[in-house]
């Protein structure tokens, strides 16, 4: 079994710390072999965290009814409110026991990739009091810290500082609020909260409401629990950050089974920009961010599928 390392983020994210290059050795390590980390001491605070998980909560908890005014089944992306049952990312399993709320960037109506999926106009709900804009400044403040996490994970493996920086100034990031019901009594060996997978993007960082569920695959092939309290964080790297690098940075398989209590996470899906040449560093290859993304979204949502 894989140990998950836990790691600073300030000593990380500063050269000058006296812990930066033991905090290194730790990103390294999770970033080429185990594929997940944990960190703290971020400048994002926990009771940030609890206020939009609470923000969260408020909305999810609403009737369907209400909820299904920014339902983004009604749309040709994915924005806005999103049914249980809705995705299914392991066709193995059953689609996903849980509701989303999704939001990204969005771009002027003059950009020429303003009429693309992946930089939809958001769907924001008339309540809770307050949810668009919580939302929204924890959005700004999630995407700016990534692109730090960034420039660390790139000296981990050898790249230069800003070897990300210039394909990020659109990147399509996608904040997600999900929301786990407590695991029915109806539920069999193929039905999960989520089903196990790889991400499809290059960096997720996750907060959660402090809840057990989510569970990693370690090398050996056994799972393990993964459960930060409230205002630390996981981090996990997608398959196209492992294309990317050419394979020194690793995807790895995870999931979440229900239990007997409801869960909220807040994951951030921090990827470049559409136009982004995502093909393996020095290949001469070339595979646009954007392609690739869309592809795994249409496989992955069903109003999307069915399309």
């Amino acid at each position: 079994m894989t140990d998950i390392p836990r790691i600073d983020a300030a000593a990380l994210t500063d050269p000058s710390h006296w812990d930066h290059i033991r905090s290194m050795e730790l990103l390294t390590r999770a970033a080429t072999k185990v594929g997940f980390l944990t960190l703290y001491n971020t400048p994002i605070a926990a009771a940030e965290v609890m206020d939009l998980i609470a923000q969260y909560r408020a909305f999810f908890h609403q009737t369907a009814e209400v909820k299904s005014a920014v339902d983004m089944g009604q749309t040709g992306a994915n924005r806005g409110w999103g049914a249980s049952g809705s995705e299914q990312v392991d066709p193995g399993a059953n689609p996903d026991y849980k509701e989303v709320f999704d939001c990204g960037l969005e771009l002027p109506e003059r950009d020429p990739h303003a009429a693309l999926s992946v930089y939809a106009p958001n769907q924001w709900p008339e309540a809770p009091e307050g949810f668009r804009a919580a939302v929204q400044a924890y959005y700004e403040a999630t995407t700016g810290f990534a692109l730090k996490l960034l420039s660390a994970i790139a000296r981990s493996i050898g790249a230069p500082a800003n070897f990300f920086d210039a394909q990020f100034s659109r990147p399509m990031a996608l904040l997600r609020g999900n929301f786990y019901p407590a695991r029915p009594d109806w539920a069999g060996d193929r039905d999960f909260g989520i089903g196990a997978h790889t991400d499809y993007g290059c960096l997720t960082f996750l907060a959660t409401d402090g809840s057990p569920g989510l569970e990693v695959q370690g090398r050996d092939g056994s799972w393990i629990a993964v459960q930060p309290p409230v205002g630390e964080f996981v981090i996990n790297f997608g398959e196209m950050l492992e294309i990317w690098t050419a394979g020194q940075v690793v995807a790895t398989m995870h999931r979440v089974r229900g239990t007997s209590e409801e869960r909220i996470s807040i994951p951030l899906f921090f990827n470049p920009n559409f136009e982004a040449n995502v093909a393996a560093m020095g290949s001469g290859a070339v595979m646009l961010a954007g392609l690739h993304l869309t592809r795994r979204f249409e496989e992955t949502y069903l109003h999307l599928k069915n399309a």
